[in-house]
């Protein structure tokens, strides 16, 4: 669960993929209390912000799949351990049930999906009952062992206010929705160890078994200014030990949420089971800390029990990101059904706590993504996962169309509050960008901040005027700036949120990353996923992905226009583009869908 943005949990792996909340995001106590897994029927007033077809649920507070303690502001949830079981893909997530802000006591919600992009909501899967959680069952993870049996492994806040790792176990494995969930008797299987502190202990992931058959799992922590993933060994999944040094540690960051570890194939797209261990993959150690998710790719020696990252964090803005916007507490799981690994993050409102109260909800989950690791072996790259083609409706397509200086033109015939739209550039006049001098030394987000969508150079800024008016007073931009460096090209990817809402109460955080591409070698691309309140972007086909919130007053549903632009003093060439209308998700109970 997060903390202040700062806890996790995790998936189960086998023939589920059920979405567990991954780290548990405190929600602000609304003085109400909660007994057991008692549900509400409140219902509250929505606004034009609320996603079309990103999961929430209908009401209240949400954060990690599975996050902790989050800003006072947000309703965050984050996803723990999502799996694929016996037909159904399964999302747990952290949730408030009495209300739209964090709560004192938080519990596990369950929905379950046949795509990925239809939601039901279940019963709530884990509620505190016991001297172990009966203070918050807070973000874990799932795992699926031999012979399709799911576990989770969850953090619960105990009598005394410490974090405590327990496991639970369905009730009816011949139930393909996992409706009720039994808590292992020998609870708490994991306490804090001598040197962390009661609440530095937390967000389990998904295990992975060795050749030697045992099963490990780390669990995110902080000793001696050290954040680490602590390892703990088990050979039948109940009993744990921990060993004696951290699967990684560094000096160079917080306390470790929500932490991740997975191998990723080097020969193609496709992704592997969290277990596999040969010279084709390499291993992915990620960890939420500082409101953002960063990651190490590397190698795991399982002898000396220890991952070895190419490139340290250094806290500084080279740290690799999975997304440099708002998405954190994320949680990745494998998919056997398509031989992928997926995806998912929590993303956070932007607006006050106020308004989350008088909307009566608060925050939403990124659009699944799949991820795997780039040819070059440099960084991961991310792409939302295919089914989102199912919800397309309306089309809108252009070609071959020159951009001159100062050229702003509509994508009509096309929902654009509710659109997925791919671009692609080419800039025709490349060798006369400016020259860049020692971009290593840089913050592209300051230089974003700096040089916003008004600012013009040669090469830039172009790209797309999301959620905007006809009169442009209100606009996302999502642009490029292309500059000279040394024997290359530097391209900046930049979300100006300044202009994004008239509305003065709003966070309207500018954000911005390089992404890692030779223009000379491809061309341009922005993907950017729409969908009212959410932006998500993917640059250089999902090198840089950067995730926003916006709350524009007049810019909403069908007022909201999408625009292509250009401020750069060079022409650049629309090579293609293609935008489609994106239908609305069935997000809603059981008995709504057939069974």
């Amino acid at each position: 669960m997060t903390r202040p943005l700062t806890d996790n949990m995790e998936i189960f792996a086998g023939l589920i993929v059920l979405i567990a909340c991954c780290c548990s995001l405190l929600l602000i106590s609304n003085g109400n209390e909660i007994g057991g897994c008692s549900q509400t029927n409140n219902f509250f007033q929505y606004t034009n912000y609320r996603t079309s077809y990103h999961f929430q649920p209908s009401r209240n507070w949400i954060n990690d799949p599975n996050v902790r303690q989050a800003p006072s502001y947000v309703f965050v949830w984050t996803i723990s351990g999502p799996m694929y079981y016996k037909g159904f893909y399964h999302l747990f997530y952290q949730y408030n049930p009495l209300g739209a802000v964090f709560g004192d006591i938080m519990i596990w919600g369950h929905s379950a999906s046949y795509d990925l992009i239809n939601w039901f909501h279940l019963n709530h899967a884990l509620c505190p009952s016991e001297p172990y959680d009966i203070n918050s069952c807070w973000s874990g993870s799932t795992t699926i062992l031999p012979g399709s049996k799911p576990f989770i492994l969850y953090t619960g806040i105990d009598a005394n206010g410490r974090q405590v790792q327990n496991l639970a176990m369905p009730k009816n494995l011949s139930d393909p929705l996992l409706k009720e969930w039994v808590k292992f008797s020998g609870n708490p299987v994991m306490t804090p160890p001598n040197g962390v502190k009661k609440d530095d202990f937390r967000d389990p992931t998904t295990a992975w078994q060795g050749s030697d058959g045992e099963w490990r799992v780390i669990v995110g922590s902080r000793s001696n200014n050290q954040g680490m993933a602590i390892l703990y060994r088990s050979k039948d999944f109940m009993h744990w030990t921990k060993f004696q040094n951290p699967l990684y540690s560094s000096e160079r960051t917080g306390m470790w949420e929500c932490p991740d570890f997975y191998p990723v194939s080097i020969n193609g797209t496709n992704g592997v089971d969290t277990s596999v261990l040969n010279p084709s993959v390499k291993h992915v150690m990620k960890a939420s800390f500082n409101s953002h998710d960063y990651y190490m790719l590397g190698t795991y020696n399982p002898q000396m029990e220890k991952f070895f990252p190419h490139t340290d964090f250094e806290g500084t803005s080279s740290d690799l990101r999975y997304d440099y916007g708002k998405l954190y507490a994320s949680k990745t799981f494998f998919d056997n059904v398509k031989n992928r690994r997926i995806l998912w993050g929590w993303v956070n409102e932007s607006d006050s706590r106020q308004d989350d109260i008088e909307k009566g909800w608060s925050g939403v989950q990124s659009f699944p993504r799949q991820i795997w690791l780039d040819i070059n072996g440099k960084q991961l790259l991310q792409w939302p996962v295919e089914e989102i083609e199912t919800l397309r409706g309306k089309q809108a397509s252009i070609d071959d169309k020159k951009l001159e200086s100062g050229s702003v033109f509509e994508v009509s015939g096309i929902t654009a509050s509710q659109v997925d739209v791919e671009v692609v550039f080419e800039l025709p006049e490349l060798e006369e960008a400016d020259e860049f001098i020692n971009p290593g030394s840089v913050d592209p987000q300051l230089l974003c901040n700096d040089k916003n969508a008004l600012i013009s150079s040669r090469l830039g800024p172009f790209g797309l005027l999301a959620l905007a008016t006809e009169e442009l007073t209100e606009q996302t931009a999502i642009f490029f700036k292309i500059f000279r460096g040394h024997n290359r090209f530097v391209v900046l990817m930049c979300s100006d949120q300044s202009r994004s809402s008239l509305r003065k109460d709003v966070d309207k955080t500018t954000y911005g990353a390089f992404v890692d591409i030779d223009p000379r070698q491809e061309k341009i691309s922005l993907r950017s996923l729409i969908d009212h309140s959410m932006i998500e972007s993917f640059g250089g086909r999902g090198r840089t992905c950067i995730t926003s919130r916006v709350y524009p007053q007049l810019a909403t549903d069908k007022a909201a226009r999408l625009y292509v632009f250009n401020n750069g003093t060079l022409g650049v060439v629309i090579s293609s583009l293609n935008a489609w209308s994106i239908n609305k998700a069935l997000i809603g109970e059981e008995e709504s869908f057939k069974v």
